[in-house]
């Protein structure tokens, strides 16, 4: 195991340093929270722990990484560095090594190291509790289980989790909380629990708490289960900041309608639409939001990635364009440029769709059972903007413009 870098300033993790820490820093990311559902919970004077915070530390925004996706925002975050750099480009992509569509869950795809893994081996304990088991064993990666100084599971399976695979065993009687359904703000509360208990007896160096956007692909800002939902979270926040920790809230994308005037999800069908221009079997339209979660968001996006051959890029391009709701349609390599992507894990064409439009396949393989409200979701650059917020001032420049994954960044070297 090679140690990491100290420069003396602190340590060296992908290119950027961070102090040790004095306190205990936690790092929350709140899935799918857009700034809006917390200006609401706190007007309607159900935040007051947030509102306190905000007021005496630091409140601003962020960018988040595009695709406005799970998987590539929460390791963007733990690395501190874009997909470029940690090579998640989404939830889902097509390997073409293996001429596969393959989930991006496995901790093979990590090309870095992840700042607790770093921390770790530099004698620091560090704690990682995330909602959806999908993002475990990447967040996970590295970690020395054997030590005593790590820990890292998830709430959907916090029943399974072992002192050899998770740091970690008895989860439930340790939270306290019975094992919460999968579509649930059960979900995240058990994660905010647990991060709570661990602060208090664990007491890592390093805590990340991830959280899963149930209710936000639900619920708009405002409404009374968005409310319920940032009241529950506002009562953790009171008993983090209590314990005495360096607290950090980001998160990883935003959210908005993506519905039509019926309720009906607005959908342009990417692969249907390519068929009839290029001919069937000339593309590969991958949604690389596609997860195991389809009751949150139909496998819809307003990201999109397409498989051509080179000859018929442009084609690509010029058909998307022509579609209403389309609103970027490049080259891989400007998508690259532009957004800080691997070259080998996108499509040869980058879409994207507007505020409220999402893009699909075709119609037969998206199933909307699961979908009990109108469709919300994200993944474009209207779901950019999230919240940044440190329950202590930090000193940030004005001309600076921040990314989530800046978060262990203010943490640790800008918060005072």
């Amino acid at each position: 195991m090679n140690s990491p870098i100290d420069t003396g300033a602190g340590l060296l993790v992908n290119g950027r340093t961070y102090r040790r820490p004095d306190r205990p820093v936690v790092v929350i990311c709140l899935d799918g929270s857009e700034p809006g559902y917390i200006e609401r919970a706190i007007e309607a004077g159900l935040a007051p722990n947030l509102d306190r915070v905000m007021k005496q530390g630091t409140n601003t925004t962020a960018l988040s990484v595009v695709p406005t996706f799970t998987n590539p925002n929460n390791l963007s975050i733990v690395t501190g560095r874009p997909p470029a750099v940690h090579g998640i480009s989404g939830n889902f992509f097509y390997d073409r090594e293996s001429g596969a569509e393959v989930m991006m869950n496995d901790a093979k795809f990590l090309r870095v190291p992840t700042i607790f893994a770093e921390f770790q081996k530099a004698g620091m304990k560090v704690a990682v509790v995330t909602a959806k088991d999908k993002l475990r064993t990447l967040l996970g990666k590295g970690l020395d289980f054997s030590s005593g100084t790590a820990i890292a599971f998830s709430s959907e399976k916090a029943d399974q989790a072992t002192l050899a695979e998770n740091g970690i065993e008895n989860v439930l009687d340790f939270v306290g909380l019975p094992l919460p359904e999968v579509y649930s703000a059960d979900l995240s509360e058990f994660a905010f629990a647990a991060g709570v208990k661990l602060l208090n007896s664990f007491r890592p160096d390093l805590m990340y708490l991830s959280t899963t956007d149930y209710v936000q692909h639900k619920a708009e800002p405002g409404s009374k289960a968005a409310n319920d939902f940032y009241a529950m979270f506002d009562s953790y926040i009171g008993q983090l900041d209590a314990l005495g920790c360096t607290l950090v809230v980001t998160a990883d994308h935003g959210m908005n309608d993506k519905h039509r005037s019926d309720g009906q999800p607005d959908v342009i069908y990417l692969q249907e639409a390519m068929d009839a221009a290029l001919g069937a079997g000339a593309t590969r339209v991958i949604l690389p939001i596609t997860d195991p979660y389809v009751a949150h968001h139909g496998s819809l996006g307003s990201f999109a990635t397409v498989y051509v051959d080179p000859d018929k890029v442009q084609a690509v391009i010029d058909a998307a364009k022509a579609i209403d709701g389309i609103t970027v349609a490049i080259t891989a390599d400007e998508a690259c440029a532009r957004f800080e992507l691997p070259a080998d894990r996108i499509g040869d064409v980058v879409i994207l769709a507007d505020r409220h439009k999402v893009l699909g396949t075709i119609a037969a393989r998206h199933d909307f059972s699961g979908l009990t409200e109108p469709l919300r979701s994200h993944g474009g650059l209207t779901e950019q903007r999230v919240p940044l917020i440190a329950n202590r001032p930090a000193e940030i420049p004005a001309d600076r413009v921040l990314r989530n994954f800046d978060a262990f960044d203010v943490a640790l070297n800008l918060v005072a």
